[in-house]
């Protein structure tokens, strides 16, 4: 069985992890993987979020160090939770990055009330906690800007120094390399209204049904009838892969126990939200090809971000990097970089 779309654009994404006694040295890897993916041919590079965690929790300031060592790329965050930003600032900070980067970043957002506000609300928010709004008007607000929007209602020159009505640097373009990180059906159609890209993930909510397969694959097909631009519409499916052609016997025992761990969490829906999780995909890159060609939401999508599994170290990822690109990628229909 052959995929309907042959992956044209692949992607992977890291949660840059790091100890907590040598940041730097996690922070080094993150961006020697980036490089690294820049030479083995993948089209695009993402870092999640991750706040009071040992991950990353500054994605913007990262990739801006990203777009200094590599040149072709795409730069991607999956993705910045704007509950706990200032659409203002972020905007400011995502325009400079995407200059420096010579127009590669793909901001990932999603909204929605922070994990763990009640803790963390004080620090955050401490005089607005109790009005901050956490809806979809923050995506708004942030798209406006990215577009060139009024940020301001003076404009003009004041002394020597002169004032734009819009946020600085603009660059052109950026608000249409926006992706939104949706899990349930309300989310992927407030993205396909607002002309965005789509990120799903390995987590949906089951609403509709309890196969994760078929409840992303109706996330993907309700995204592409909403959209304005219906099938062109662009969604990045990014699942947890591990191939193991060249891992070492070591490593494939460690990859699946791993795997094998988070197994439970895939059976049922989980908590309250109902929430689904795919199983992680590892093995033979063959094997991996043959899974994703019958999957029913890999078959509607051309591009994707294989997740890197959290825990595991350097070297390990580079093996995982290398298979992906060298040997499970073509079999997916991937032929090399997509055309700037």
């Amino acid at each position: 069985m052959t995929s309907d779309r042959p992956l044209t654009r692949l992607g992977f994404l890291t949660i840059g992890l790091f100890d907590e006694h040598d940041p730097a040295g996690g922070h080094e890897n993150t961006l020697r993987m980036i490089e690294l993916g820049e030479q083995l041919g993948f089209d695009s590079a993402w870092v999640r979020q991750r706040h009071l965690q040992h991950g990353i929790s500054s994605p913007v300031a990262v990739l801006a160090a990203a777009t200094q060592r590599t040149r072709r790329i795409a730069l991607g965050t999956a993705v910045i939770p704007l509950g706990l930003e200032n659409p203002f600032r972020l905007a400011e900070d995502l325009a400079t990055v995407d200059v420096l980067s010579g127009g590669r970043l793909n901001p990932g957002i999603s909204v929605g009330r922070p994990t763990h506000f009640k803790h963390i609300g004080p620090s955050l928010y401490p005089d607005t906690a109790d009005r901050e709004d956490f809806t979809h008007a923050r995506v708004d607000r942030l798209l406006h800007l990215l577009r060139g929007g009024t940020a301001s209602t003076f404009t003009g020159t004041e002394g020597i120094e002169t004032y734009s009505e819009r946020i600085q640097p603009y660059s052109p373009g950026l608000a249409g390399r926006v992706w939104y990180g949706a899990a349930g059906l309300s989310s992927v159609a407030r993205a396909a209204g607002q002309g965005l890209n789509l990120l799903t993930s390995s987590v949906v909510r089951a609403e509709e049904d309890d196969d994760f397969a078929r409840v992303q694959a109706s996330h993907i097909r309700r995204f592409r009838e909403l959209h304005p631009l219906g099938e062109r519409a662009r969604v990045s499916q990014g699942l947890v892969v591990v191939p193991t052609d060249t891992a070492t016997a070591e490593q494939r025992a460690r990859y699946a126990a791993y795997a094998e761990a988070r197994l439970p969490r895939t059976r049922e829906p989980q908590g309250p939200g109902r929430i689904l999780f795919s199983p992680d995909l590892v093995g033979p890159a063959a094997e991996i090809a043959d899974r994703l060609h019958g999957d029913p939401a890999f078959r509607q999508v051309d591009e994707v971000a294989f997740a890197l599994p959290f825990t595991f170290g350097y070297e390990d990822y580079v093996q995982i990097l290398t298979d992906i690109a060298e040997r499970l990628a073509p079999l997916l229909g991937w032929t090399g970089p997509a055309p700037a």
